[in-house]
């Protein structure tokens, strides 16, 4: 990934060299450029700013400088970047524009993974007021940039440098091969909308104060590897409710209610043909996203008509929430036909305004919950290239089954079922 950076300030973005992403930068995995805006300032003061129409306290960033510096980025296409790296050579390449501002969208892991996938990304360091508005339409218009003012935070800072200490570090840290363990990314807060579990290391018993010993959860030296994905995920729903309640569904949001609780609020039915539009419609919104992330539109619930919904709901178990009255989401399960002891979960869907809120997770539940007795694994299976779903997957204790899955380009995955105790007393 290519990073270009426009500030007063250059010297500011010099923790980059540090650490993680210090070290990606010198593994060539990050090319991070750092441009002086005064170096596009003619006047013999170098100056980038001015007082502002209209009267007002402070000063404004003038247009001229900005323009002629963003050009400069955008005019340098590809070059030092490795071959392939963008899209169209360098000729063609332009890199997206991320402008720091109180006044833009806020900055979360969401957009932060959206970034990540970008091959070119600058950042415009805004000083004083602002920059003059005239440079986002020019940018825009005249070098036909995407150009989105993000916001760290409800606050103000001084410029934009510091946040885009921030975004960078948060959006590189998710490019291959920066983080040594990518499994360390799969559980982090907000990643699925939901704060961190709890963390614990040796020893497991730790007397912090004289008299005064500390343990370890004993669910996490049990090697019930479903149990600890269990607690883990009770934690956090817990801890979200606590620090974070904004972020939960209202269904969610009491302390202690369980995974399933989180379809509380919704109607939850066994489908019918007459759900089958519907079906068909959320279908197709949902696996859009699939299709990008795995490279191909040729997924079924995208190609599929109607009467093959029609059909799958008399060889499936399928289940649709709604909340009042509109299909917000829907999963099924059935017998393996070919190995009548596996369940086999498929169409797990949710609305994607109502995505990341913990809803997946609990449709996950529930179909396991219908499995028959005799059952004794779970099956699921998703694009390769869907990380959020093999993200959750994982959470829920499936594990990736090696080789090629049940369709080309995915994986399947599996977790053995527990089995209800039954008391011989």
């Amino acid at each position: 990934m290519r990073l270009d950076v426009v500030s007063i300030f250059p010297e500011y973005l010099a923790p980059l060299d540090l650490s993680l992403i210090g070290k990606a930068r010198r593994d060539g995995l990050l090319d991070l450029r750092v441009h002086d805006l005064r170096d596009f300032a003619h006047d013999r003061h170098r100056s980038v700013d001015d007082t502002p129409y209209g009267g007002g306290a402070g000063m404004v960033m003038k247009p001229q400088p900005w323009a002629e510096a963003l050009a400069h980025v955008a005019g340098s296409g590809g070059e030092g970047a490795p071959e392939g790296a963008l899209e169209g050579g360098a000729e063609g390449a332009r890199p997206r524009l991320i402008v720091p501002g109180p006044g833009g969208v806020p900055f979360t892991q969401a957009l932060a993974r959206e970034l990540a996938v970008e091959p070119w990304l600058a950042f415009a360091c805004g000083r004083y007021e602002g920059i003059d508005e005239r440079v986002y339409e020019y940018a825009a218009q005249d070098l036909g940039l995407e150009v989105s003012v993000v916001s760290l935070g409800d606050y103000v800072l001084n410029g934009g440098e510091v946040a885009v200490l921030a975004m960078v570090e948060a959006v590189a840290r998710l490019l291959p091969g920066v983080i040594g363990n990518a499994e360390s990314l799969v559980e982090e807060s907000h990643e699925d909308g939901l704060l961190e579990y709890p963390v614990y290391t040796k020893p497991s018993s730790w007397e912090s104060a004289p008299g005064v010993t500390r343990d370890v959860p004993s669910v996490l030296m049990s090697g019930d590897h479903a149990r600890i994905a269990a607690w883990r995920h009770q934690q956090r729903l817990e801890r979200t409710a606590t620090r974070r309640p904004d972020l939960l569904h209202a269904s969610q949001a009491a302390p202690g209610a369980p995974v399933e609780g989180a379809l509380a609020a919704f109607d939850v039915a066994v489908a019918s043909p007459a759900d089958a539009p519907e079906l068909l419609t959320l279908g197709r919104a949902c696996w859009v996203t699939e299709g990008r992330a795995n490279g191909s539109f040729d997924i079924p619930p995208l190609v599929e008509s109607l009467q093959d919904v029609v059909d799958g709901l008399s060889q499936w178990q399928t289940w649709t929430v709604r909340s009042a009255g509109r299909l917000v989401g829907s999963v099924r399960g059935r017998r393996d036909p070919q190995d009548p002891s596996t369940w086999q979960v498929g169409r797990l869907m949710v609305a994607p305004d109502l995505q990341g809120r913990g809803l997946g997770r609990a449709l996950l539940a529930h179909v396991e919950a219908a499995a028959p007795s005799d059952t004794t694994t779970c099956w699921i299976n998703t694009g390769r290239g869907s990380e959020r779903n093999l993200r959750t997957y994982r959470k829920a204790g499936y594990r990736a089954v090696p080789g090629e899955g049940a369709y080309p380009g995915t994986v399947d995955l599996t977790k053995k079922r527990r089995r209800a105790s039954v008391d011989q007393g």
